[in-house]
């Protein structure tokens, strides 16, 4: 745990160095969320709400009824 704790705490120059280099390296994902980010989000969302949408009105999926006063015991057999 001390090493764990050793290591996160590390700010050192060479981490620091290291920190940069990853974030000036991604570039390449900036361009795709600039370019795609936002019809992803609005098709991501569109289909969850299909599929919802769906799930509510054809499924036929009883939704929180409480079956209080609606089973009824059978008779007995002998």
């Amino acid at each position: 745990m001390y090493r764990f704790a050793k290591a996160a705490l590390n700010l050192s120059g060479q981490a620091s160095r290291q920190v940069a280099v990853r974030h000036a390296s991604s570039g390449a994902s900036r361009e795709f969320h600039a370019k795609y980010g936002m019809p992803l989000l609005i098709s991501g969302a569109t289909f969850c709400t299909a599929i919802w949408a769906y799930v509510i009105t054809s499924t036929g999926i009883a939704w929180n009824l409480s079956p209080v006063g609606k089973v009824q015991p059978k008779e007995w057999r002998e």
